[in-house]
């Protein structure tokens, strides 16, 4: 009997998808069935709905559309073949953003790639019926383009190769492109583009998505997007200030580790999704989601500069900001300090006059007069952390095991400075400042509220806007901080079980 279940097993092939890349995820269908489960049910029996997916990959969102709608015209439409008709031709409209993943749009559609054939379960005149897709050119500007800031040399290429000009970012009035107003837009968009910078380096795109959809007016926009931007960063700032400050934001879901939303797919920051609401005024409802335990509460999005993701983390920086306004972030030192790049090395051996440098490979030396940038404190004690969150972010272990948050700190003393490779998050006069300040970082109090403010791998001094600044001529203890800071039992165990001891057995020595 097992077998012949086995055999007669026939899966959706949209769940057996391999994604495009990090940057290009396919969205499975249950998903997108809970992105489609926030907008009212009502539309679902409203023939005059009008829905866009505008980047469209595998057509999941307009399959999943089509059957609620095929279910809830029945009355509207009895005869099934005029319903689907209806709905195919008036209801369901996409913008694919290949021309591969138009064909694939289709078939997930129509059950044909070729909307005009024989197969279609609706009959178009065109072969593209209602999921469009154009080949689009980027436009050139001071070597980037203007719309995406695509790089002039990574991305004009021949037509042999795809260019990924999105045709609904690549616009001043995405309106003209299908001529018609949408009361509902949803998608998966594309999340970012090579720009073209050393190493591996990237911009975000997702957010012109967004703001291209705003631009259309519809009553309901939701979309999937990486959760960095919750923070800011790296070309996201004012769409940060825009999506907090927007109060028609009606749900935002929230995934820690992607691999809760995506299988296998490690998106660095988390993912969410969220539901725009035109007519809406009002706070938000979020929803945290971790290894499918789901956590809600209704808050403002703009309370803080940046979001506070975790709904449970909100009470505790609450109760910090009511007792102090002089958090550490005002006090850090900004990036490369000293002014040497993280592929500086020093020499080898020792000369007259030189003073120590940590470079990735450990100390070397330079002449204390190359030092021109913050020479003032070559004399202090220097607290440093890595750049990087520790283990690929952390937010894919497990989270019975606690956070980690920083690398291990390291103390470096005077007549010693550092590359770019390492953050200066404490500069000191004396020793003993600097040591309290490093039981203090490596506290739990501290690391748990700077873990508030990271949303991506990057650990930078605004990190820290909620960790109180303390009088380090003393030594503080966790214990000491929680009544210092008036926290009940229950939040106190919540610091305790989210972060991990710092010099927990096994960590590995960053």
């Amino acid at each position: 009997m097992s077998s012949l279940l086995e055999r007669a097993y026939n899966p959706d092939v949209l769940t057996c998808l391999a994604n495009l890349s990090n940057d290009e995820v396919f969205t499975p269908p249950e998903l997108a069935n809970d992105v489609l489960d926030m907008l009212p049910p009502e539309i679902w029996s409203d023939p005059t709905i009008k829905i866009l997916d505008p980047c469209c990959k595998s057509g999941v969102f307009l399959r999943e559309a089509a059957k609620r709608f095929i279910k809830g015209l029945e009355r509207e439409y009895p005869n099934l073949q005029e319903r689907v008709g209806h709905i195919m031709h008036e209801q369901l409209f996409g913008i694919a953003i290949t021309e591969l993943t138009s064909l694939l749009s289709r078939r997930s559609l129509y059950c044909s790639k070729f909307p005009n054939g024989r197969f279609s379960v609706v009959e178009f005149d065109s072969s593209e019926g209602n999921v469009r897709q154009r080949t689009i050119q980027h436009t050139w500007a001071n070597g980037r383009c203007k719309f995406c800031g695509a790089s002039n040399a990574e991305y004009d290429r021949g037509k042999a190769l795809e260019t990924h000009a999105y045709e609904f970012i690549h616009t001043d009035d995405p309106e003209r492109i299908l001529n018609m107003k949408f009361d509902v837009i949803v998608g998966n968009p594309p999340y970012q583009l090579s720009d073209g910078g050393n190493g591996v380096s990237a911009a975000p795109i997702f957010q012109l998505f967004v703001e291209q959809a705003m631009k259309l007016k519809p009553r309901y926009l939701s979309m999937i997007i990486p959760a960095r931007w919750y923070a800011g960063g790296k070309g996201l700032k004012e769409f940060r200030d825009s999506m907090l400050s927007d109060d028609r934001m009606r749900k935002l879901v929230d995934f820690e580790s992607s691999k809760d939303c995506f299988d296998g797919v490690n998106i660095a920051g988390g993912i969410c999704y969220f539901l725009w609401d035109r007519d809406f005024h009002g706070q938000c409802e979020i929803t945290n989601v971790q290894s499918g335990k789901k956590n809600s509460m209704v808050r403002k999005l703009n309370e803080h500069p940046v979001l506070i993701r975790s709904n449970i983390a909100v009470s505790i920086v609450r109760k910090v900001l009511s007792r102090t306004q002089d958090m550490w972030s005002e006090h850090a030192l900004p990036r490369n300090p000293f002014g040497f790049a993280t592929n500086f090395r020093g020499r080898a051996h020792r000369e007259a006059g030189d003073i120590e440098i940590l470079t990735s490979k450990g100390f070397q030396y330079i002449s204390a007069k190359d030092v021109t940038k913050n020479a003032s404190l070559v004399g202090h004690y220097k607290v440093l952390i890595g750049r990087l969150v520790p283990s690929n972010g952390e937010l894919d272990t497990n989270p019975a095991d606690g956070y980690r948050v920083i690398t291990d700190t390291r103390i470096i003393g005077p007549s010693q400075i550092n590359t770019e490779t390492y953050l200066d998050i404490g500069v000191f006069p004396t020793e003993a400042e600097a040591r309290n300040f490093d039981i203090y970082l490596r506290g739990k109090f501290a690391r748990f509220l700077l873990r508030q403010a990271i949303s991506s791998l990057n650990v930078t001094r605004e990190c820290f806007r909620f960790v109180p600044n303390m009088d380090f001529t003393k030594t503080w203890t966790d214990h000491t901080l929680y009544e210092a800071f008036g926290l009940t039992a229950s939040e106190t165990e919540i610091i305790e079980s989210t972060i991990r001891d710092a010099s927990k057995p096994g960590d590995p020595n960053e």
